[in-house]
């Protein structure tokens, strides 16, 4: 029975991720192949081969994102979408869903964007319990006088500051905070590095890399006397 186990166990552990693996990329392959049916039936790639060929549909919707993407970075495409954005600015509905997923998909995708800036340590969700947290700016305008006007507001030589704090294993769901800068510390690893750590539920830890020990970005808490 011990054996048994140990061999169950070890199955488990080479044949569970591959399984999960090729079943996220037949999801991927099979959704993507249905961009085919945008196709005139004659220009079907069943119809013109005569045998259904996996994966066709990834190369068309590719070709279909490179050309949009090469039509929008000329002067005429760039007027065309300008024009577009405006069009469903004026729909009542269409405009605050397409609004708000405009703004998140220029701060991911965009060269220029940075959605996720650095990695951090933030007490969440109480005192005394610690989790990595992403900063992703500071609150301005109406939002920023009233953290100021709380009690113990942010003074001179400090700042509110704008993280999100993933859940594991699935960052992409999580909690969007505002905290003093002395609350938070920056960690000395990458963004990717800290998706893995959350990802993995701590099981993967990052390596020991050459980048300084953590930095506290506001003023240490004072040690304890002996």
């Amino acid at each position: 029975m011990p054996s048994f186990r140990k061999w169950l166990l070890a199955g488990l552990l080479v044949l569970a991720p591959l399984i999960i693996t090729l079943w996220v990329l037949e999801w991927v392959v099979s959704t993507l192949d249905q961009t085919l049916q945008i196709l005139p039936a004659q220009w079907h790639p069943d119809q013109l081969f005569g045998v259904h060929i996996p994966g066709l549909g990834v190369i068309f919707a590719l070709l279909v994102v490179l050309f949009i993407g090469a039509l929008a970075s000329n002067f005429v495409g760039n007027r065309l979408v300008t024009w577009w954005h405006a069009l469903l600015h004026r729909i009542p509905v269409v405009r605050s869903i397409y609004s708000g997923v405009k703004q998140v998909s220029d701060t991911l995708f965009s060269e220029k964007g940075n959605a996720f800036r650095k990695a951090m340590l933030v007490e969440w969700p109480h005192e005394g319990m610690w989790t990595i947290c992403f900063l992703t700016g500071s609150p301005a305008g109406d939002v920023l006088n009233h953290l100021k006007a709380q009690p113990g507001g942010a003074g001179a030589d400090d700042e509110f500051l704008s993280v999100y704090v993933p859940t594991t294993p699935n960052p992409t769901g999580g909690y969007f905070i505002m905290v003093r800068r002395s609350a938070c510390q920056e960690l000395a690893m990458s963004v990717d590095e800290a998706l893995t750590y959350i990802v993995s539920m701590g099981v993967i830890v990052p390596g020991h890399s050459k980048k300084p020990p953590l930095k506290t970005l506001g003023t240490p808490a004072p040690t304890p006397s002996a």
